[in-house]
């Protein structure tokens, strides 16, 4: 594997950062997951989009053009002979000392990853999974904006290890007001009656790229969506939920807190935006071979 860092390739055993580096001390920089499908990479402008934006909000300057960046992402997967694959794209404040402030930071660090990712395994695309609400609740909007993607995710891995001990591989996070926001990985929707819901992102849910996806996919199915508050009640008495993330790509879910969802098996509805989406990640994208 060859990795990408600071505009030279690496092998996988001398890639280093420096352990000064305040992505590593302090989770300060940005990040994003994206797949590469069919020797395509799915919705690149729109992830590239997304990363110029959470660095701007953390006043955090990306020091390659937009172009420059794609262009590094795409040479990533070809080095690796990648057509299949995810891709780890991360910029961070870069080197500095043991203090907090970025304006110590002379230069952000960016390096890119590209490998296999299985996320979860097939049987739960076809079986569902269950999943728990977590005691740890996502974290305000007031203290973080969740449409930022930065490497401080802290709050989602202390809900993941949540689900682990419970022995379920997905958690739905809460906000302060009691609220469904998200998972700790993906963004989360329910059908009740015909119609699409998923919590707005005020709520505390990231601008998922593949939540965009579902709500185009549903403009052409004809299914009507909605961005409501959602309470736990409301999944339980959804007649379908799924989930939605990079990673994860579209999963069913079939029991929530012990609650069996619809008839305990993917709906009808879900296994057509399962199909759906699968399309389209065979179909376009940003070619990595030119």
């Amino acid at each position: 594997m060859k990795i990408y860092i600071d505009g030279t390739f690496y092998p996988e055993a001398e890639a280093k950062i420096s352990v000064f580096d305040h992505g590593l001390l302090y989770g300060d920089g940005v990040f994003e997951g994206i797949r590469a499908y069919n020797g395509r990479v799915l919705k690149l402008d729109e992830h590239i989009d997304r990363l110029y934006d959470s660095a701007k909000a953390l006043l955090l300057t990306i020091p390659l053009s937009r172009e420059e960046l794609i262009e590094a992402t795409l040479e990533t997967l070809r080095q690796n002979n990648l057509r299949d694959a995810y891709i780890r794209l991360v910029v961070t404040r870069g080197i500095g000392n043991l203090g907090l402030s970025p304006l110590r930071c002379p230069k952000p660090t960016i390096f890119i990853i590209a490998a296999t990712l299985e996320l979860y395994p097939e049987k739960y695309y076809r079986e569902g999974l269950k999943v728990i609400t977590a005691a740890t609740q996502r974290t305000s909007p007031a203290a973080l904006p969740p449409a930022v993607k930065s490497l401080n995710y802290l709050n989602n891995i202390l809900a993941k290890i949540e689900g682990l001990n419970a022995g379920v591989e997905e958690v739905i996070m809460l906000n302060s007001e009691g609220l469904v926001a998200e998972c700790s990985g993906d963004n989360i929707f329910t059908i009740k009656k015909g119609q699409m819901f998923t919590p707005p992102i005020y709520a505390g849910a990231l601008g998922g790229i593949t939540r965009g996806i579902i709500f185009d996919l549903g403009q052409t199915m004809g299914v009507p969506l909605k961005e409501i508050q959602l309470t736990r009640y409301d999944l339980f008495v959804a007649d379908e939920i799924f989930l939605t993330g990079t990673g994860a790509e579209v999963i069913p879910v079939v029991d929530v807190d012990g609650r069996m969802i619809g008839d305990g098996t993917p709906g009808v509805m879900t296994q057509k935006f399962i199909e759906a989406y699968r399309h389209l990640t065979q179909t376009t994208g940003t070619p990595i071979f030119v």
